[in-house]
């Protein structure tokens, strides 16, 4: 990316988590905290039945709720294993998110929420 001239790259500061290339931490969030984003673009570990969005690490939430609080627009992408799928962390409800990209229709009792919220669901 550093090749393109037509775009500046900025990255946030923090940890890089080795499993994954993640950045996480204090100076992350701070980061993030600096800025009105257009769109956030997330993923998610798990989405529960109810509708709760899920993660298993404490410190990945506190970043993805920055970049919710500091979003215009929020679209989470997963796919159709998040469904059902258990973490510990929960990062909060459907009413969260702007739009649900995902590759096949939620179990019903997720659809019900999807609709409750008025959250924009794409099958890609």
């Amino acid at each position: 990316l550093t090749a393109k001239e037509d775009f500046r790259l900025i990255l946030a500061g923090g940890e890089v988590r080795t499993r994954d290339g993640g950045i996480m931490g204090e100076a992350t969030l701070d980061f993030i905290s600096q800025f009105r984003l257009d769109y956030g673009i997330l993923g998610i570990s798990g989405i529960d039945m109810d509708g709760s969005l899920l993660e298993f690490d404490y410190h990945e939430v506190r970043t993805k709720r920055a970049i919710i609080e500091n979003s215009r627009c929020v679209m989470l992408v997963t796919d159709h294993s998040k469904f059902g799928r258990n973490a510990m962390v929960n990062l909060g409800n459907m009413n969260l998110i702007d739009y649900l990209f995902t590759d096949q229709l939620p179990p019903p009792s997720v659809m019900k929420i999807i609709e409750q919220y008025d959250v924009q669901l794409e099958l890609c």
